[in-house]
C-alpha cells in the first residue's frame, strides 16, 4: 500500500514542526546613504509573503510618523520620524525627540510582540552614538526579540557591544574605480 502525501501548500509558519531562529544583521559603512542593497532584500522577502518592517530612525522630510505607515503591499511597512528634516546632531528640539522616542517605543512593541518576521532598522547605530536611544535599551530590545525573527541594523559606527551579538557583519566599501 502506497502512503499519501499531502502537497496542499502550508501557508503558515505553524503549519512547521520546528521554528528558524532569526539572525542578527548588521550592514555598516563608514559613510551613510549605502544601504538600497539592505532595503531591497527586504522588498523581495515581502515579494515572498514575509512581513517585514523597515524603521529609518533618523530620516524625516515627510511627517509621517509611527501612526502613518507606508504601505507596500500586503507584507511591507515602512516607518520614519515624524519630523520635517533628518537628523544630523544630537541637538534636537523638543518634539523631535518626543518623535523619536514615540518612533522607538512603538518598533519595540511591534516587534516584542512578533508582529514582523523580519525587520530593518536604519541607522539605529547612529541614534545610539547621538545619544538619542540608549546603547542599554538596543541590547536588551535585540535580547528579547522572539527567536524566529530576522533584525538588520544599518549605519556607521555600530557599538562593539552590538558587534558582538551579530550573527552576520558586513562592511560595505566605495572601492576608487579609474
Amino acid at each position: 500500500m502506497v502512503a499519501q502525501v499531502d502537497t496542499s501548500v502550508q501557508t503558515s509558519r505553524l503549519a512547521f514542526p520546528y521554528q528558524v531562529e532569526g539572525t542578527l544583521q548588521i550592514f555598516t559603512s563608514p559613510r551613510r546613504g549605502f544601504f538600497t542593497n539592505v532595503i531591497a532584500q527586504a522588498f523581495r522577502i515581502a515579494g515572498q509573503g514575509t512581513s517585514v518592517l523597515i524603521v529609518q530612525f533618523l530620516k524625516g522630510g515627510i511627517r509621517q510618523g509611527h501612526q502613518n505607515p507606508m504601505k507596500f503591499g500586503e507584507y511591507l511597512d515602512w516607518l520614519r520620524c515624524d519630523l520635517m528634516r533628518t537628523i544630523e546632531t544630537p541637538d534636537l528640539e523638543a518634539v523631535e525627540i518626543d518623535s523619536l522616542k514615540q518612533l522607538w517605543q512603538h518598533t519595540q512593541e511591534v516587534v516584542l510582540a512578533g508582529k514582523y518576521d523580519f525587520v530593518v532598522l536604519d541607522e539605529l547605530s547612529l541614534a545610539t552614538n547621538l545619544g538619542l536611544i540608549a546603547e542599554s535599551e538596543v541590547l536588551d530590545f535585540l535580547n528579547q526579540r522572539p527567536h524566529h525573527i530576522d533584525v538588520v541594523l544599518t549605519g556607521t559606527e555600530m557599538p562593539e557591544s552590538v558587534l558582538d551579538m551579530a550573527d552576520q557583519i558586513t562592511e560595505i566599501r566605495r572601492s576608487k574605480r579609474p
